[in-house]
């Protein structure tokens, strides 16, 4: 409990993957993806409660043998490639009661620690706003950016508003999905993390890999790797 308010961890891993088949569970330095998320989750201070939503029976052993709680089965039609994020959240709230905050923890971020978690509940009670979310500063500015259609380069900004020096640039930041806050009424009243109130916490790159590819899986092998060896990559409690 912080502040007197109630905080749920909210671990959500379905068992569909289509991108990277089976990715919640795929080894990832020695533990399964979905371990790193728990162990992080268990570790943080802020969260009285930490469960896990699924409907595939391999992810639901991983987390129980990681010591998460799985006190429900997520329905089937809550798992489909075409369900809406929230949904899954809503149907936990629904099935959990009792809680002022909920926080959401994306096991595709293995590279998050306890005290991004942490940090990310305090910046939103001290903020007094409905909701905050991770994110990352990008290392390339929106002015520099292009579509491509038909071979063809197209500016996403207008050309005037063009940027000559990356120094000039203000900085731009984009969402990381490590870890996502909200209020619980506010969250069911907007039905989304994101809303013109809520804030940022600002995580580094080396903490912000987002696992979507084999690519990136093994990105984080590597920065776990160096970690491991010395480096400052993966601190905290969630190792």
């Amino acid at each position: 409990m912080i502040d007197g308010k109630r905080v749920l961890g909210l671990i959500l891993a379905r068992g569909g993957s289509k991108g990277l088949p089976r990715k919640n569970v795929l080894p990832l330095a020695g533990k399964p993806l979905l371990a790193w998320t728990v162990k992080a989750a268990r570790a943080s201070v802020t969260l009285d409660r930490v469960v896990l939503s699924s409907d595939d029976d391999e992810i639901i052993r991983v987390a129980e043998a990681f010591g998460c709680e799985v006190p429900f089965r997520r329905p089937a039609r809550l798992a489909t490639d075409d369900t809406p994020g929230i949904d899954p959240v809503l149907h936990a709230l629904d099935t959990i009661e009792g809680f002022d905050y909920v926080v959401l923890l994306q096991p595709t971020s293995p590279l998050r620690t306890a005290e991004d978690i942490d940090g990310t509940v305090r910046l939103c009670m001290s903020s007094d706003a409905p909701s905050c979310v991770s994110v990352v500063a990008v290392d390339k500015p929106p002015q520099w950016m292009y579509t491509l259609g038909e071979k063809r380069l197209r500016p996403i900004f207008p050309t005037e508003s063009g940027l000559k020096r990356r120094q000039d640039a203000v900085p731009v930041y984009a969402l990381n999905g490590a870890v996502y806050v909200a209020d619980v009424h506010s969250l069911r009243r907007s039905r989304s993390f994101v809303t013109d109130a809520t804030v940022g916490y600002v995580m580094p790159p080396e903490r912000s890999a987002d696992v979507d590819t084999a690519l990136d899986l093994a990105w984080c092998e590597l920065l776990l790797e160096r970690a491991r060896l010395g480096d400052t990559v993966h601190g905290g409690r969630s190792t």
